[in-house]
């Protein structure tokens, strides 16, 4: 059982990864799965929760740091070395059909993605914690995770089982963490601005 679903996750991998490609995917899929290039969104959302609940938003902020320790700790720290998974590029198997579009091959191991799990994690408290606040649309958030946990294949750092694992992961995290802080502390109120009288 599990020799098939790692033949079909090598198999998928592979159609990602250097079939079902396109030249301006090439381009944009490397900085898109990058953490760096989402920095200042996190800053509009951080902003904005400052703005719309002021200095009381403090323990929303300080849960979502340490859930994003503990998250990536999971799975870089005690996940990764105990499943020890090599990554597509270092696979006797496949390393020579991989395209490595970062240019490089890292020797850490694969299984399971990190990327997916605090992408998916964040998300995923974001979405239980200011559904209330952004409606339906904070649902965009885990287009957002998978599209880059997506890339993470596209550009043949992980393999599809990889980012799956993670993403799952990621959502228990966030959606454990949304659950305690909502139960023990919970979402300040809004802020009331000063506004002139007519």
């Amino acid at each position: 059982m599990l020799e098939t679903i790692i033949a079909f996750d090598k198999a998928l991998f592979l159609k990602i990864n250097t079939e079902w490609t396109a030249p301006f995917l090439d381009q944009i899929m490397p900085v898109w799965r990058d953490a760096k290039t989402w920095i200042f969104l996190y800053v509009l959302i951080v902003g904005w929760a400052v703005y719309k609940f002021g200095w009381r938003i403090w323990p929303w902020l300080l849960t979502i740091g340490v859930m994003m320790v503990l998250s990536d700790q999971f799975s870089s720290s005690l996940i990764k070395p105990w499943v020890a998974r090599p990554r597509p590029c270092n696979d006797p198997e496949i390393a020579l059909q991989v395209r490595s579009l970062l240019g490089y091959c890292r020797d850490s191991y694969s299984f399971m993605s990190s990327h997916a799990v605090n992408h998916f994690c964040i998300a995923t408290f974001l979405i239980f914690t200011l559904k209330p606040y952004w409606g339906k649309m904070v649902y965009m958030l885990w287009f957002w995770a998978f599209s880059i946990a997506y890339g993470q294949v596209y550009v043949g750092v992980h393999f599809p089982v990889d980012i799956t694992a993670g993403a799952i992961t990621g959502c228990l995290f966030g959606y454990l963490f949304a659950k305690i802080f909502l139960k023990k502390i919970g979402m300040p109120q809004v802020r009331k601005l000063n506004t002139l009288a007519h």
